[in-house]
This record gives C-alpha cells, structure tokens and sequence, in this order.
C-alpha cells in the first residue's frame, strides 16, 4: 500500500471517530466533542442551545462529506488523482490556523474550555494531521522519484 493511501485510510479512521462523536456525544470532551466549551454545557438561552447544536451538526456533517470524498478517491482515485487529494487536504486542514485557532486560543485564555489549555492540544493535533499527510506526500514524491 502506498503512503498516500495510508495517510488517507488514518485520516477516516480518525475523524470517523470525530464525526461520531459530534452526532451522537457532542457534549464530550473527547476528540472533536464541543464539551470542552463551557458556552455549550451552559447555554444562556433554548435559542442558544438550539443554534450550537445546530452548528455542532453541520460541522459533523461537513466533516462527513470530505470523509466520504476521501474515501471514494481512496477506492477508485488515479495515483495522480490521490496525490492531488493529499495536497488539497494539507492545505484545507492548514486553514484551521488562520481563524480557528486564534479563536480557540482566545476562549482557552478568557478561561471558556475546560480543560485548560485545549487549545494547544487541538493545534498539535491539527498540526500531527499536516505532518502525517506532508510526509506522506514527500514519502510518495521519493518513492516515484527512486522508482523512476
């Protein structure tokens, strides 16, 4: 199996586990579960409450249209095709730093997640994912470029 794939099959893996829990435990605190947000146990209003899980619901269902996107260029996809999905999902995920993570950095310093200090777990989460599927694509570069 390929390196591309690899990083592809850990990625659903992973974030299937994440995607579940925002369905079906979106208040844990594990994985992507909103928990962590005192604003989400304790809403000040039903309008409140209402939206966040609103808002939980739509990211788990965003969440589960790249899975499935992934996993269909995982069954069927070119090697090219795969090569190109990997790039996209390094610079999708790396998104999350530009507006997410000075947010979550923010609420993590206003003292609104418990624990404390999440935010710098999710970030070397998100940046263990940019690592997985940059090596993977400087694994699969190296390989056709030895093959070749």
């Amino acid at each position: 199996m390929d390196f591309l794939s690899i990083a592809m099959i850990l990625f659903i893996i992973m974030e299937s586990a994440n995607v579940a829990i925002l369905y079906f435990w979106p208040g844990s605190r594990l994985g992507n579960g909103v928990g962590v947000f005192n604003a989400f146990s304790n809403p000040e209003s039903e309008e409140q409450r209402l939206f966040a899980t609103y808002l939980v619901n739509w990211v788990a269902g965003v969440k589960l249209i790249f899975l499935f996107l992934l996993a269909v260029i995982l069954v069927i996809g070119t090697e090219q095709v795969k090569l190109w999905a990997v790039v996209a999902m390094i610079l999708s995920i790396a998104t999350y730093f530009r507006r997410l993570h000075p947010t979550i950095q923010k609420l993590d310093a206003m003292g609104c997640i418990t624990p404390k200090g999440y935010s710098k777990a999710l970030g070397w989460m998100i940046t263990g994912f940019l690592i997985m599927f940059t090596l993977a694509l400087i694994g699969h570069i190296l390989t056709e470029v030895m093959g070749a």
